[in-house]
């Protein structure tokens, strides 16, 4: 399906990869009235993992923006398969949390996650605003960077 958001996606020069399958027993998303739960997103192009290591140690804050972005698509394309392709449908971002795997003495995650956040507000504007957390932590599956999950209101 066509619509404002994806001709804005198209205006952003971003293509949606095709929804990554579920890594373990879960689904990717949950439904429940008019809210959408997508389950943790990793930094994954074309079925492979990107972005292996730690912030702070093999990774720069930029460099923790860009996984955190591309992440933000893996959550959108989940979130779009939610709507039944149509992003048309959704009306606010209500919450994300972003998850980074860092050394003990990194203190940057927010700025991290920004990548993330300022690609929702690309994308859907004002809804795209979001209520947030952005947590280090010692370590994330399959060794990745960056993780996010997140919750969105749709019609």
């Amino acid at each position: 399906m066509s619509g404002k958001i994806e001709a804005r996606l198209k205006e952003l020069g971003i293509e949606l990869p095709p929804p990554a399958k579920p890594a373990a027993n879960y689904v990717p998303t949950v439904r429940t009235g008019n809210l959408v739960y997508v389950a943790g997103q990793v930094p994954m192009v074309e079925g492979k993992f990107e972005y292996q290591g730690k912030l702070g140690k093999d990774y720069t804050v930029e460099e923790g923006q860009a996984c955190a972005r591309l992440v933000a698509t893996n959550v959108i394309a989940q979130l779009k398969e939610a709507c039944g392709g149509d992003l048309d449908r959704v009306r606010q971002a209500v919450k994300l949390n972003g998850f980074v795997n860092c050394t003990p003495e990194f203190v940057e995650q927010p700025h991290v996650i920004n990548g993330a956040s300022e690609l929702m507000i690309e994308v859907f504007g004002d809804n795209g605003r979001h209520a947030r957390s952005a947590v280090g932590v010692t370590s994330l599956p399959f060794g990745v960077a960056v993780e996010i999950d997140g919750v969105f209101e749709v019609e």
